[in-house]
């Protein structure tokens, strides 16, 4: 419990400077395990954010109509992808046709990918790989309610506190005009848009990419692309070096996912777009 508490204070401290309030968490939330306790958690839950700093309207409209997943309990208790090898990695998130996909992807956005390209240094079939193999270019960035899966893993004791943090920072997401409750949808363990960002990350790193006004990960290409080439230029990215194993910026792909397959997979894969 301290740690999920000092976690959350740490999280109000950023959404306090995201939405421009002054935040003091209360109490955490009791966690739990199975759906008994999820509506009692979800009133303690709603108190939690309000000190935080997260509107009435959008507890109203985003936590309180979430409802707890079965499913997403299954799922995460169940992840094996990271355990491949890299040929069979390769296979599922970055095939022979991705590589075809992803060059002609790249032909026809010269103009735009040319352009976050000298603005933050990465390269752009890094940039392309990654929304290649997170989403195949952005066809499968899920369709579950990102609030009910976040609750519902805040909830559950096994990683409450991360998802604590991330399940404040979605809420801060449309408490600050990004985006409305009913667009957001992802994947199962709340990952949003078309490169997957945790909702932290979205809070953080996102940006504007094409000047309307709003950072929005699901529906803008050219949100979804700057956003995913600020992440890594945030993250130490240095303009112009290698990115392949023993090379500067391979590192940074760590940042973006942890584990030694992706980040292997994700440098081969754009090595295969770059020639």
């Amino acid at each position: 419990m301290k740690a999920r508490l000092t976690s959350i204070r740490a999280l109000a401290a950023t959404l306090a400077l995201a939405l421009g309030v002054t935040a003091a968490p209360a109490l955490a939330a009791q966690c739990g395990n199975g759906p008994g306790g999820f509506n009692q958690w979800k009133q303690q839950f709603a108190q939690e954010a309000q000190k935080a700093g997260i509107s009435g309207g959008t507890i109203n409209s985003a936590l309180m109509p979430t409802k707890y997943s079965s499913k997403v309990i299954s799922l995460d208790r169940n992840q094996h992808s990271m355990k491949l090898s890299l040929d069979a990695f390769m296979q599922r998130r970055a095939p022979a046709s991705f590589v075809k996909k992803g060059k002609g992807i790249i032909q026809k956005n010269a103009g735009l990918l040319n352009s976050i390209e000298q603005r933050y240094g990465v390269q752009k079939e890094v940039i392309v790989a990654i929304w290649g193999m997170e989403t195949g270019f952005g066809a499968n960035s899920g369709n579950m309610n990102i609030f009910s899966s976040l609750a519902t893993l805040a909830y559950d004791c096994r990683r409450s506190a991360f998802f604590t943090e991330e399940l404040l920072a979605a809420l801060a997401i449309v408490d600050r005009g990004d985006m409305r409750p009913e667009n957001m949808r992802g994947a199962w363990a709340g990952e949003i848009g078309q490169t997957q960002f945790l909702a932290k990350n979205y809070l953080r790193f996102a940006v504007d990419g094409d000047g309307n006004g709003r950072r929005d990960l699901i529906n803008s290409k050219a949100d979804v692309l700057a956003s995913t080439a600020n992440f890594l230029r945030q993250h130490g990215w240095r303009p112009g070096a290698g990115y392949q194993e023993g090379q500067p910026n391979f590192s940074v792909l760590r940042d973006w996912n942890r584990a030694g397959v992706y980040q292997k997979a994700l440098a081969l894969f754009a090595s295969k777009l770059a020639n």
